[in-house]
């Protein structure tokens, strides 16, 4: 059975006619009912009874019917992903992306696809806060954490694990942790950009992920001033692993529960509800993925 037929199959059924198909596809009517025909004899069955004023669908032509249309369908869309990835890109995008992936990825990544478009422009803010898309007019937002918001369209682009970690001059004055419950009686970094709150960090158990309720000395919403502090050995930080990758393949940090940590956000690409983004926002959402796999191990 060839996925065209059945699609062929769907048109004649939704156009209500042999000709309006034909005429559809740049077909003639002959091969139309030909192909039905093709399609009938490998069921097996009859599909529809065709009288001169209307087609009528026989029960195997109904239960037919619902497949075709979702091959129809799927084949629409497949269509629809890369429709326009020939054309020229221009125009002007205005975005908002998270400080950590900007300062990490993302403002070089849209930095080089504006290099790749010369008739393209970006405005990119950096705000971790989840701005109102249509208040504000942003054609794309980059975005760590969970939606709610059912008028956007979210692609998801890669997750984001979270880790615990200090410097070793740290644990060398205060001792390493030997459990997550132990975090209480050391001076935790606390992230104040954290959706779940700053002082209640996540851990897997054996009976699913728990809290740890931790306090410290200083917390901040600046993702590198936390780092900062980190590395300066005031104190255990709960950051995106992207943010300290470095640090601790360098030994500047300590990676202190590497398995057990339960924090995994997605990392989105969010736009208002259309059918299908514009071509520059497709195209880029495209090219921001692309640099974020290739360094996914980062994440």
């Amino acid at each position: 059975m060839r996925a065209d037929d059945l699609i062929l199959f769907s048109q004649v059924i939704e156009l209500g006619s042999f000709s309006k198909a034909a005429e559809q596809n740049n077909l003639t009517n002959s091969v139309v009912s030909k192909r039905i025909a093709r399609l009938e004899e490998q069921i097996g069955v009859q599909l529809l009874y065709r009288t001169t004023r209307k087609l009528t669908l026989t029960e195997a032509g109904k239960a037919l019917l619902h497949g075709a249309k979702t091959v129809k369908l799927a084949a629409q869309e497949a269509m629809d992903s890369v429709a326009g990835f020939g054309e020229n890109v221009s125009g002007h995008i205005k975005m908002s992306v998270p400080t950590i992936s900007g300062d990490l990825i993302l403002a070089d990544a849209v930095a080089e696809f504006c290099d790749m478009h010369p008739g393209l422009s970006v405005d990119m803010s950096l705000d971790n806060k989840f701005v109102d898309l249509v208040d504000g007019g942003f054609d794309l937002v980059i975005r760590t954490g969970y939606l709610e918001d059912s008028s956007l369209i979210a692609r998801h682009i890669i997750d984001s694990q979270w880790v615990v970690c200090a410097s070793p001059s740290y644990i060398a004055k205060h001792g390493k942790p030997i459990e997550p419950q132990n975090l209480v009686n050391h001076n935790c970094l606390q992230y104040a950009y954290q959706t779940t709150g700053a002082s209640e960090w996540e851990f897997k158990g054996s009976q699913g992920n728990y809290i740890v309720r931790v306090s410290g000395s200083f917390s901040t919403d600046n993702a590198t001033a936390l780092r900062k502090a980190a590395l300066g050995g005031y104190g255990v930080a709960y950051v995106p692993r992207c943010l300290v990758y470095h640090d601790i393949r360098n030994g500047q940090l300590i990676d202190i529960f590497p398995e057990l940590v339960g924090k995994k956000l997605g990392i989105y690409a969010v736009y208002p509800f259309t059918r299908q983004p514009p071509n520059k926002v497709k195209l880029l959402i495209e090219h921001i993925r692309t640099r974020y796999l290739a360094i996914s191990h980062y994440f």
